[in-house]
């Protein structure tokens, strides 16, 4: 997800590395026993109840978030709670003003573990089944915890899952930093081999060490980001991430929903998982 994250956050309030093992072979992952489990949340609270406030932070609003959403985003149960061991987080088309006075025809949620979980490098994991239909665009993405001083991009930003609705099959890994942002960006494609991704659940996964980023679709390795990706411009993922869950409606990426888009549409999250290495 992307685009002036950190700016409407103030506005709202958003090939090896030296020393590090190399990938073997595209579908290779490292071993479990490499890796130690440091945050996580399964999403077994009581059907209907929000997402766990001690984890995660109901972000709201409807000023476009930089992307010219057209979603107003609630803490209301009908756009996000615990259902059947999920997250749910679910598109409405409805008329909403929001307690600030903005009017939208959409209504969304967005969850960011910003004020209680931040972790520099390791495995960041989540099992998602995504909504689909054009202009619909879910993501679970991770950004700099120093996004309000700096501002965006230059806290970076780390893209696990990124789907628009007019692509069902494809989902954008991706990195934005000063001078490689929005249309820039560093961006990997993964393709099911069939199918489209809202009709089963999927894994996510990004492994994040100092100097490489590897991503993961189901434990398929497509794409490896370095330094050398982006020479003469500046490495920002050194530093402690948050993670954000979200579904917008419209907006640059994805376009506006049209007559086609079929509503409520629903983003479920069986978990997400965070580890560090051994």
């Amino acid at each position: 997800m992307v685009r002036l994250a950190c700016l409407v956050a103030l506005v709202a309030a958003l090939g090896g590395a030296l020393g590090y093992p190399k990938t073997k072979s595209p579908t290779a992952v490292p071993s479990p026993s490499k890796w130690l489990l440091t945050w996580s949340d399964e999403f077994n609270g009581p059907d209907g109840a929000p997402p766990d406030p001690t984890k995660w932070t109901i972000e709201t609003g409807g000023n476009g978030w930089g992307n010219h959403e057209l979603e107003y985003y609630t803490g209301r149960r009908q756009n996000v709670h615990q259902e059947n061991g999920n997250l749910v987080i679910e598109a409405i088309k409805e008329p909403f003003t929001g307690p600030d006075g903005v009017q939208r025809d959409y209504t969304s949620a967005r969850i960011a573990t910003e004020g209680h979980f931040t972790q520099k490098y390791g495995r960041f994991e989540a099992r998602i089944k995504i909504p689909t239909g054009q202009g619909i665009w879910p993501a679970f993405w991770i950004l700099g915890d120093n996004c309000k001083a700096v501002d965006w991009p230059t806290c970076g930003e780390i893209d696990i899952m990124e789907n628009i609705g007019s692509e069902p099959s494809k989902n954008h890994g991706s990195m934005h930093g000063p001078g490689y942002s929005d249309g820039h960006s560093l961006t990997g494609i993964y393709t099911l081999p069939s199918g489209r991704f809202a009709d089963a659940f999927h894994t996510f996964t990004v492994d994040w060490y100092p100097s490489v980023v590897r991503f993961y679709v189901d434990d398929h390795l497509y794409e490896t980001r370095t330094p050398r990706d982006i020479p003469g411009k500046r490495w920002v993922f050194d530093h402690p991430f948050f993670i954000i869950l979200n579904v917008a409606v419209g907006g640059d990426f994805p376009g506006s929903p049209d007559a086609s888009t079929v509503f409520p549409q629903r983003m479920l999250v069986d978990y997400v998982r965070v580890y560090s290495r051994r």
